[in-house]
């Protein structure tokens, strides 16, 4: 099968760069799948879990990614995101803590701005610790 080149920047890190033939996104409107000779375009994405394959046969490989976008130009695909970590690295204790704090945030009288950062905070805080929970359960 085609592949195309990937690159998944996080603002601190080089995450990912390499070639595979197929990646899934959390686009705004629901997930989004890329495939080789995608319609050149740039897509908004939020929060969640990114997966990719490397070739037909690689399992998907799995990623916890902030906000972010994909840029998709001439069988190349860029994706730049706030953070990027793998389901393994997640710390779930630290998880669990930063969930806690962004549902007290979100019981505490604040003004619309300040409502939507703790939406975003308990948002991340549940993917990681979903994605690190899928870890665990395959690891035992």
């Amino acid at each position: 099968m085609a592949t195309f080149s990937l690159k998944v920047l996080a603002a601190d890190k080089k995450f990912y760069t390499g070639r595979c033939n197929a990646l899934i996104v959390p686009a705004l409107d629901g997930e989004l799948e890329i495939m080789s000779h995608h319609e050149d375009m740039v897509i908004a994405t939020k929060e969640g879990t990114m997966r990719f394959k490397e070739s037909d046969d690689s399992e998907w490989r799995y990623a916890v990614v902030g906000l972010g976008f994909v840029h998709i130009a001439n069988n190349r695909v860029t994706y730049l995101v706030d953070t990027a970590e793998r389901p393994e690295d997640i710390d779930r204790v630290r998880a669990e803590r930063a969930k806690e704090r962004a549902e007290e945030q979100m019981r505490q009288k604040q003004s619309i701005a300040e409502y939507h950062v703790s939406q975003a905070s308990l948002a991340r805080a549940m993917v990681r610790l979903k994605e690190a929970g899928r870890v665990n359960i395959n690891n035992h």
